[in-house]
């Protein structure tokens, strides 16, 4: 039986392995592993290492670009009293491409790219997804 499952890992990694992409190694001086910048965030949403690092920076993206917009619409609920920092449209793009966006936008603002990583994060989505302006609200007039 071990032998069967150890037989199925192979058959099903191989192809995986074999698909990398074949220009060596990453240096592990390449590999973001703390993201403290913009410039980090955007590494990690498109990282130009292969293989499990690979995988494992896009899906730390991911993971940081969805916690920050579930904790922006918590802390500005629709309605609420506080205006949002940034209005995404429904639907929405997806999480993959939102990385992707995020990434190109802090490779074209280099002056953004040494701010913490959520401060870039929130540039990025207020340029991006502006929120419609307010309509002004009518006022009545004094007696």
């Amino acid at each position: 039986m071990r032998r069967l499952i150890a037989a199925a890992f192979v058959c099903l990694v191989s192809p995986v392995a074999l698909a990398q992409p074949q220009a060596g190694p990453a240096r592990a001086s390449d590999i973001v592993t703390h993201v403290r910048t913009a410039a980090d965030l955007a590494a990690v949403c498109a990282p130009a290492w292969p293989g499990v690092p690979r995988l494992e920076a896009i899906a730390y993206c991911q993971g940081f670009l969805t916690a920050a917009g579930q904790y922006h619409a918590l802390a500005h609920p629709a309605g609420g009293r506080v205006a949002p920092l940034y209005c995404v449209p429904a639907p929405g793009p997806s999480i993959a491409e939102s990385g992707l966006a995020f990434a190109a936008w802090t490779e074209a603002h280099p002056m953004h790219q040494a701010e913490p990583a959520l401060d870039g994060f929130l540039r990025w989505a207020q340029a991006t997804f502006p929120c419609p302006r307010a309509a002004p609200r009518a006022t009545r007039a004094a007696r």
